[in-house]
Order: C-alpha cells, then structure tokens, then sequence
C-alpha cells in the first residue's frame, strides 16, 4: 500500500510563520509535525531551551526560528528553517522527507539558513548561531573581519 500522498495545514501554517515573523509579537518559533499525512502546526513559543523540546528520536518535524544577531550597533533578526529527522526515523518516511519539505517550504520561504539536524546535541543556539554568521553578512563590534 502506498503511503499517503503528504498535504499541509496551510492556512495554520502561514499564520504561525507569519507570527514569528512578526516583529509585534514575541513569538520566536514554531514547530511543524505530522498527523499522520498532514503537517499541521505543533506548538510555538519564546524560549529556544523551549524550541529544543520539541523534537523527539522517532519524529519527523520541521521548525522555523527567528534569532537575534548583530550587536549592540546593529541588531539584525535572521530566520532559520530546521528540519528535523530523529534516529529512529525509518527509511520510508526518511526518504519522503524531501518532498514533505518542499511543500512546507512553499509557505515558511523567508529564511537565511537552512538546516538539518536529527540528535538533540544539534539544536544548539550557538550552532544555529554560526550557521547564520557563516550565511551571511557583517560581524560589526570587533572591528576584525575574517573573510
């Protein structure tokens, strides 16, 4: 039997994304999961410690964060799109992974770093951090620059 072809929960979707985007509210992430083939909106929220405790070994999932960069001369929001793949993924759902995220980047298409990560000790701010560094632009208040 074929596994169900994979739809989004787009008008949910849009409207978590957007809120993160949003710079009148505080929310600085949301996690999308699967309902069986539906991606819907799994939570949102504050903290990043919070955003870590959203992915589990044996889950598919997708997370969309809004970092702060720069310093205290220029402060600069960047947006990260996760997806994530616990170990205990099997191979199918693995393998459809990619299709499952092309959808959803449809909608969460405003993003500076993309990254994938599927053990807990990936999801980590610094990390996140250097991801964005590395992407791209200016590292002001040290007045070194190492291109």
């Amino acid at each position: 039997q074929m596994p169900l072809a994979t739809s989004l929960d787009k008008d949910a979707i849009r409207e978590a994304y957007e809120d993160v985007r949003s710079d009148l509210t505080d929310t600085e992430w949301a996690v999308f999961k699967f309902d069986g083939a539906q991606i819907i909106v799994h939570g949102r929220g504050q903290c990043f410690e919070e955003f870590r405790q959203q992915f589990g070994d044996s889950e598919r999932a997708f997370g969309y964060i809004r970092i702060q960069m720069g310093d205290e001369i220029s402060k600069r929001k960047k947006f990260i799109f996760l997806t994530w793949i616990g170990q205990e993924v099997g191979v199918i759902q693995r393998a459809k992974m990619s299709t499952d995220k092309a959808l959803i980047k449809d909608v969460l298409n405003n993003f500076a770093v993309e990254l994938q990560a599927g053990v807990e000790a990936e999801l980590d701010i610094e990390l996140f951090r250097e991801a964005l560094n590395r992407a791209g632009g200016a590292n002001y208040g040290t007045g070194i620059r190492d291109n």
